[in-house]
């Protein structure tokens, strides 16, 4: 799934026009956060894990990461993070780009972590790895209607 796609799906929410574009990278949370100047644990990252049939998605804050005992206890099996290429093939995003926004190729399930409820606005991409949007977390969920609140992450020690 491209940016012209997620923008195609933002657009049936009239949200379109609020996705950011960048000349350089912003697939990193620290290069996200540096061409959007702002906190890297407002970028609202997207991880991608294995499920029985499909993918699942998490989408966190920048200074987060999964706490694997939260994580089993949520979703009953151990967290494993889709290869780049499956990461490409399940949701049609590269790596960098990975959003919670369109429709995905195979089953997917969206998950919003509680991380990110801290801010008044966080920044997912769009489905490139130049790319970004403002929402806050009601906006966010709104988009994603199928997504449901979690709290399987932990603080990053030392940072991003």
């Amino acid at each position: 799934m491209s940016l012209e796609q997620v923008k195609t799906y933002l657009k049936a929410f009239q949200m379109a026009d609020r996705v950011m574009e960048f000349p350089e990278s912003s697939a990193t949370v620290e290069l996200a956060a540096k061409a959007l100047q702002t906190q890297p644990e407002r970028i609202a990252k997207t991880l991608s894990f294995y499920q029985e049939e499909g993918c699942l998605l998490i989408v966190t804050a920048g200074d987060m990461k999964i706490d694997n005992a939260k994580f089993k206890k949520t979703f009953g099996f151990k967290a494993r993070m889709l290869s780049a290429e499956d990461v490409l093939a399940m949701t049609g995003h590269a790596v960098g780009g990975v959003c919670p926004f369109g429709d995905f190729k195979t089953a997917v399930s969206i998950y919003l972590d509680i991380s990110l409820k801290r801010f008044e606005t966080v920044f997912p991409a769009c489905g490139s790895s130049h790319s970004a949007i403002e929402l806050t977390c009601d906006q966010l969920a709104r988009l994603v209607p199928t997504a449901e609140w979690v709290d399987v992450c932990k603080a990053v020690s030392g940072g991003c």
